[in-house]
Formats: structure tokens, C-alpha cells, sequence
């Protein structure tokens, strides 16, 4: 079992954009603070061991300009190592080519926080149709993925439980509220409030299953 209300709430989103070379950027950001120190989240993020405890089976070189790929997922290129502070790889899935930038940072009494960065190039109507959610309701359950693996109570849900938790009517609380909140951040960024509320039910029909009523 998982707090779902109080996992939600632990969790900062933010949608922003950035320039690059090849043009304008969209930026889901999703943050969280755990209760543990920068060398251990840093391992628990980059080690090839622990990954699979709380994300996705990976394989490849997760050394700098090395090679990885996440199991029936996407896969990429590590391009900037610093650590135990920051990393940034491509985010390859399909013919879809986007980034991800993480950056752990001490929180105080023996806490850090994890912060990601999507950047993607995603056309107009896509964004129209989904919003944020359609990466961001992703990284909401890879984080709660994490603070299970980070949990010293044993709480949370683990990969080898996933599939059948995702079926439960907690998980579609879980992504009901986490694609509410992506919403949020739309509007927040600008959207207005008829499109943000319309991409939100069509996400949250995506992940869940469910047609939006």
C-alpha cells in the first residue's frame, strides 16, 4: 500500500520551455526530496544494480558518452556526468529523440532532493491533445517508485509489483490525481484552464484505461 495523496503532494511539477538548436523546447520538471544522503540517491540513480529495484531492467555503459537502454523502453546516450551532483543523457524511444537532465541536491538534515528535466520537441497538436501529463504521469510513478525503494517501512510499490498494481483502483487514483496535477502546471504556465482540463482527461484515459466521461 502507498499513501497515494501524500506521495502526490511530495512532488513538484513545473512546465517551462527552452531554446535549442534545432528550436523551441517544451520542459516537464518533476522534483522530490528523500530521506537520504546525496552519495545514496546518486547510487540508487546511476548503478546498474539498483536501477531495477525501482525503475526498469537497464543494460549498456552508464559511463560518460556510454551507451544504456531501459527494458521496453527508451535508451540513449550519457552526454554530462558530474558527480554525485548531476547527469544528462538523450531520451531515445522510437524515432523520438529527447532529454533528460537530473540534478541531486542536498536538502538539510540528511536529505536530498532529485529533480528531472524533461526537454522534448513536441508538435503543437500532440501537446494540445495530451499537455505535460503524457510524459509527466510516467515520472510521477518512477519517482514512487524511488521513495518505495528509498522507504526504510518497506511501503510503496515494487517493479516486481507494478504490473498487477496498476490494475488496482489505488493506481487510478494515483495517475487520476498525478495527471490532475500536470494540469495544474499547464495552467500555471500559461494554458488555458479548457485545454489544460481537456489534455488531463485524455491522459488520464491513456494511462488508465478508462474512456473520459
Amino acid at each position: 500500500m502507498i499513501n497515494v495523496i501524500g506521495q502526490i503532494s511530495d512532488v513538484d511539477r513545473t512546465v517551462g520551455s527552452r531554446t535549442l538548436p534545432a528550436g523551441q523546447a517544451r520542459v516537464s520538471t518533476v522534483s522530490q526530496t528523500y530521506d537520504t544522503s546525496l552519495d545514496d540517491l546518486w547510487d540508487a540513480c546511476t548503478s546498474a544494480e539498483r536501477i531495477p529495484r525501482w525503475f526498469l531492467p537497464i543494460s549498456g555503459d552508464l559511463t560518460l558518452h556510454g551507451r544504456y537502454q531501459l527494458e521496453g523502453n527508451a535508451g540513449g546516450t550519457v552526454e554530462r556526468c558530474d558527480p554525485p551532483h548531476s547527469f544528462t543523457a538523450t531520451w531515445e524511444y522510437g524515432d523520438e529523440v529527447s532529454w533528460i537532465e537530473v540534478r541531486l541536491t542536498p536538502a538539510g538534515d540528511g536529505r536530498s532532493r532529485f529533480t528531472l528535466d524533461h526537454v522534448a520537441h513536441v508538435d503543437d497538436q500532440r501537446w494540445l491533445e495530451f499537455g505535460p501529463g503524457a510524459v509527466g504521469v510516467g515520472w510521477d510513478m518512477g519517482l514512487l517508485g524511488l521513495a518505495s525503494h528509498l522507504a526504510a517501512d518497506g511501503s510503496g510499490v515494487l517493479p516486481s509489483q507494478a504490473a498487477a498494481w496498476l490494475g488496482t483502483d489505488e493506481a487510478r487514483r494515483f495517475i487520476t490525481l498525478s495527471s490532475e496535477r500536470w494540469a495544474e502546471a499547464s495552467i500555471a504556465a500559461g494554458t488555458p484552464v479548457d485545454e489544460a482540463r481537456a489534455a488531463q482527461a485524455r491522459t488520464t484515459a491513456a494511462y488508465t484505461g478508462v474512456p473520459a466521461s
